[in-house]
């Protein structure tokens, strides 16, 4: 199909971008719920590789990033760079955002598939994994995922419940959202304060009395599923002192050999911190203690406060050859772990946005190869809603830029004909007609501008507004450009 593309002609239409194209035939239209990571890098690829496609990104909140802004842990100014990337997409006239507006409730995904040529489906991992033991639903049992967006200022997470007012924390699980919990609990409060951390947090925590921070996981030394970067800084954790406890050195220092290579860096480090175990003589020093081979049996209940008073585990034996991923079975050996309150971080699931969508309810992933969704020709996806919750942002970089390939592929495999798609010049209407006022790119920037200033007051990088209807008041309160 021949087009001719006048590639330099961008209008604005309102604060939407639309590209006037001197083609002989209608330019595509391509669609993408979800602008955290995932979103951006599948957009980044099609922009950047078909110039004649028009891209609208469409999100449930009216601020964009996703996981980089109500993830990645305050302390990680340097992951969040990452912004200025996605920032450069969003600015090229390439590409609409479409903020405050709910897919599968505002809009569905039928109408979405209507109105477009391809969907991209890359709105992440929105509910916790459950335990599924007695006592998970005491006070004080806290969800990984909700925690970190509380400290991260996520509107859902504000008004978050829980007592710091106790000395010992357990987390279960022994990946990087654990370990990020771990550093933010005892982390020196002036050093948080410098973060982009919401005030709210660090009130809170600078009155919390958690001296110990017991991290459990149910396999060995050599599954942690945590990064080295993430384990060097809890290593090194000012004013806190570390206890690792390894029983059986001899046999992993000798599997070391076979490992990877991160895997090898990341057991080493471990090995040397455990021989590095010491307890701090500062009077108020801190403590946090790595816990294998223990699997959550029960959380136990304080009969008079009906809150957390500690769990009960199993202790594990590891078995199999495939030192990297054993077979776990139990002892038949039990521990009582006392602690005031307990983080989950055992991992995310997604839900379906839509009945027709083909989904593995176990997992909490679309059905897919490749991206493309089973059956739903033209809807593909991208990130954690298609693999889980796996991998860092570099890891949703590939599986952004190899669905953005594929999209773009289906695309110019595909026969002409047919009705032209409108994209969002027929989903604008539809959501002005059920009275919602989408949020554009300009929108959040005047947002944005406003959390910089504030967090300058308080010589901090931003302090976020985390209140929607607050959020609003502020973008529809600037001035008309």
């Amino acid at each position: 199909m021949l087009k001719v593309i006048c590639n330099n002609l961008v209008l604005r239409s309102g604060n939407f971008f639309t590209r006037k194209f001197c083609s002989a035939g209608i330019p595509k239209k391509i669609c993408i719920v979800g602008s955290g990571p995932a979103g951006f890098y599948t957009a980044q690829y099609i922009i950047k590789n078909d110039p004649s496609l028009e891209v609208d990104v469409y999100e449930k909140l009216p601020v964009p990033f996703g996981l980089v802004r109500y993830g990645v842990a305050p302390d990680h100014p340097d992951v969040k760079n990452v912004i200025n990337t996605f920032t450069a997409v969003a600015k090229s006239g390439r590409l609409n955002f479409i903020g405050n507006v709910s897919v599968g409730e505002d809009v569905t995904l039928k109408e979405l598939r209507g109105a477009y040529d391809a969907v991209v489906l890359a709105y992440g991992a929105a509910q916790d994994r459950w335990l599924g033991i007695p006592g998970e639903n005491l006070r004080n049992v806290i969800s990984a995922r909700n925690f970190v967006g509380w400290y991260n200022g996520h509107p859902e997470d504000r008004n978050l419940e829980f007592d710091l007012n106790v000395e010992t924390a357990a987390i279960i699980g022994q990946g990087n959202v654990a370990l990020d919990i771990a550093r933010i609990l005892l982390t020196p409060v002036d050093i948080l304060k410098k973060t982009d951390i919401t005030q709210q947090a660090l009130e809170a925590l600078s009155c919390s009395k958690i001296k110990n921070v017991k991290i459990i996981g149910r396999r060995g030394p050599l599954q942690v599923a945590f990064t080295i970067k993430e384990l060097r800084e809890m290593v090194n954790l000012p004013e806190s002192s570390s206890q690792i406890s390894i029983d059986d050195v001899d046999l992993i220092t000798k599997l070391l050999s076979k490992a990877s290579r991160p895997r090898k860096r990341i057991t080493e480090l471990l090995l040397k911190a455990m021989g590095n175990n010491h307890q701090n003589n500062l009077k108020e020093a801190k403590h946090w203690e790595l816990l294998f081979k223990r699997t959550p049996l029960e959380i136990v209940a304080n009969p008079t406060t009906h809150s957390v008073s500690g769990i009960n585990v199993q202790i594990n034996r590891l078995t199999g050859e495939d030192f990297e991923n054993p077979i776990v079975e139990d002892s038949g050996v039990r521990e009582s772990i006392p602690c005031g309150i307990i983080f989950k971080s055992i991992g995310y699931k997604s839900l379906p946005l839509a009945e027709e969508l083909p989904f593995n309810h176990a997992k909490g992933v679309i059905l897919q190869k490749e991206g493309r969704v089973d059956g739903l020709p033209g809807v593909f996806c991208s990130g954690w809603v298609a693999s889980g919750p796996v991998g860092v942002i570099a890891t949703t970089l590939q599986s952004g830029h190899a669905v953005g390939r594929n999209v773009l592929k289906d695309l110019q495999n595909e026969l002409s004909g047919g009705q032209p798609k409108r994209g969002k010049d027929s989903i604008l209407p539809l959501l002005s007609s059920k009275g919602i006022k989408p949020v554009t790119f300009i929108d959040w920037e005047a947002l944005d501008q406003e959390e910089r200033q504030r967090g300058k007051h308080q010589h901090k990088p931003r302090e976020k507004v985390t209140d929607v209807r607050e959020m609003l008041d502020i973008i529809h309160k600037r001035p008309v450009s």
